[in-house]
């Protein structure tokens, strides 16, 4: 004959452990699809200064959007090109860079030299 306080406890024992199974699978899937970061620090993925102001707020160059407030531009989103690319197609578009930022690192001298080119 079955114990029915026994059963209950039984029930109450998988229902548990389901429910801890469902919480960490949605943990999970949040985790996974969750955006990172621009950056570690949380500020924009490129940074450049240029040597002028730039003539619009919103710039787009070779795929990569630029928010533009005087001399300074920043952009959130990693392109697929090698940054001193990204360098490139922003000078082409805003100006001459002077300073160029890659995730809170910024380029050499020899580095903004070749963003001209």
């Amino acid at each position: 004959m079955l114990n029915p306080a026994k059963s209950t406890r039984s029930l109450a024992a998988c229902a548990s452990i389901a429910g801890l199974a469902l919480g960490w699978t949605a943990l999970s899937f949040g985790a996974a699809l969750s955006p990172a970061p621009a950056s570690a620090d949380g500020g924009p993925y490129y940074r450049a200064e240029l040597a002028q102001p730039a003539g619009e707020a919103t710039i787009i160059a070779r795929g990569t959007a630029w928010s533009c407030q005087d001399t300074v531009c920043a952009a959130s989103k990693k392109s697929n090109l090698r940054p001193i690319h990204v360098c490139r197609h922003l000078a082409k578009k805003a100006g001459e860079v002077t300073r160029f930022t890659v995730e809170g690192v910024d380029f050499s001298a020899e580095e903004i030299a070749d963003c001209a080119k």
